[in-house]
């Protein structure tokens, strides 16, 4: 989350007036994440989150986040759910971009993950992906191999002001994946993007998982990467094989994962190391002076992707016991 668009109070107080939600106590910025303009939105009847979706979020792709909220909150999955108008509608404009008012959802997250928070994740990965299956839309992974390309050319000729040599080394791992990327393993919705500031707590209860602004359809297995990237690896950059085995564990209670799913982890590990190293090279390389955010470090997934790369089957991941 974060703010790139400011909104005056007569256009904050014209805009909810077309909600019954109350009247506006406050509106403040929230100064994290890298993709909209979030603000903490407090009424005289409750706490919502007013998003103002920026330039990267496609407003063709919004009924597909924002319905997909409604389906799984519907379902039993703990996350925010966008909150109607009189009209019945839930995305309008606001200073001249998309907007929406969302649901407040409670909980802290963890900026030092432990292996039990590791299990309540992957828990509620796999209740999710069950939960989405049938949901009727559909959205492709625009960050996938063809999206990885696309960031390649975009960031490239500057790519070796961060590091020299990373603009060869990032292009010969794209042309790798290319070629052996899974064409053929169970798929649907997944979240894409759980990392640990998109998922709440209470105590040691997993409260809810938040921004789904990266959903898609896409293999299951390959948000499972994401989560090995994003919840097992050390501030020094070790991996911690405790944490990846409580996560599958902690999957597999609610979704069993085949033989084909397993093998395929080391590959879209790297592909999961290679997404999140390019869109943050992009955010540094673009970033927006005066953005109450700041852009997150590429080189932290360059070290994951190198070690991504040295491994040869998912026991290496301390995965032995579920393989």
């Amino acid at each position: 989350m974060a703010v790139y668009t400011e909104i005056t109070d007569d256009e904050l107080q014209a805009f909810v007036s077309s909600y019954d939600i109350g009247k506006v106590s406050s509106c403040k910025g929230i100064a994290e994440g890298v993709e909209n303009s979030n603000y903490l939105l407090q009424t005289t009847s409750n706490t919502y989150i007013l998003t103002l979706y920026e330039k990267r979020v496609l407003p063709a792709d919004l009924p597909f986040f924002l319905g997909l909220m409604d389906h799984l909150a519907a379902r039993g999955i703990a996350c925010p759910t966008p909150i109607h108008d009189r009209d019945g509608v839930t995305l309008r404009e606001l200073a001249g971009r998309p907007a929406a008012i969302i649901s407040f959802l409670s909980g802290l997250w963890i900026r030092r993950p432990r292996p039990d928070n590791c299990v309540r994740l992957g828990e509620a990965m796999a209740a999710l992906h069950k939960a989405g299956q049938d949901f009727g839309m559909r959205r492709p992974n625009n960050l996938s191999l063809d999206g990885w390309r696309e960031l390649l050319a975009a960031t490239g000729p500057r790519a070796d002001q961060v590091q020299i040599g990373l603009r060869c080394e990032l292009e010969e791992e794209v042309a790798d994946l290319e070629t052996i990327w899974p064409k053929s393993l169970p798929s649907g919705v997944i979240h894409a993007d759980l990392f640990p500031d998109n998922v709440f707590f209470l105590d040691d209860r997993l409260s809810g998982l938040i921004d789904f602004y990266f959903a898609c359809n896409d293999f299951f297995a390959y948000d499972i990467a994401i989560c090995l990237n994003a919840w097992c690896f050390e501030p020094d950059g070790s991996f911690n094989v405790t944490k990846a085995r409580m996560l599958l564990a902690g999957y597999i209670k609610a979704r069993p994962l085949s033989a084909d799913e397993l093998g395929a982890l080391p590959i879209l590990a790297r592909g999961a190391a290679v997404r999140f190293l390019l869109t943050r090279l992009y955010d540094l390389l673009n970033h927006v002076e005066g953005a109450l955010v700041r852009p997150k470090d590429p080189l932290e997934y360059l070290q994951r992707l190198r070690f991504h790369r040295g491994v040869r089957s998912p026991a290496e991941y301390g995965l032995d016991e579920l393989v």
